[in-house]
């Protein structure tokens, strides 16, 4: 899929993919408006209530999102003022990178036994910490591994 900008800006590092997805969803609020699609947001009210966030900010955010295909805007009632959002297939793609942040904050952004939030799976069970892994299972890091450009 071919995405451009929508705000018409060149790529900060055009073959990155890490410098894209940044230009996509990397400042604060589009992060956390996926953050709370993932649970359960839909409507520009819960959107605003949930991370009182400025109304001129959070429309222009949702409208990015849009625009780049992380979410879905649709209609809701008759009066077409009235809109609800969807993660798209994009947008769903983003759970193992918002899962890897939260991670990351859990180690590294709260002080020992500060309380937090904590991700569950459906039986109440703290999901797993995500960790690269090579092909035959060995754990990665950064160290152990390198980019390839591809030309």
């Amino acid at each position: 899929m071919d995405v451009t900008l929508a705000t018409g800006s060149s790529w900060t590092d055009p073959a990155c993919p890490v410098a894209r997805t940044v230009d996509l969803v990397g400042d604060r609020w589009s992060l956390l408006i996926v953050r709370d699609a993932m649970d359960g947001a839909a409507t520009f009210t819960e959107f605003h209530q949930r991370l009182g966030i400025a109304r001129n900010i959070l429309t222009d955010r949702l409208r990015k999102l849009v625009e780049q295909g992380i979410l879905a805007k649709s209609a809701d009632g008759g009066d077409g003022r009235r809109h609800s959002y969807r993660l798209t297939e994009a947008g769903q793609d983003l759970f193992t990178a918002v899962v890897a942040l939260r991670q990351w904050g859990e180690r590294h952004a709260f002080a020992p036994g500060e309380p937090h939030s904590v991700l569950v799976d459906e039986q109440g069970r703290e999901l797993p910490e995500l960790r690269p892994s090579g092909q035959d299972g060995t754990p990665l890091s950064a160290g152990a591994s390198h980019v390839r450009k591809i030309t």
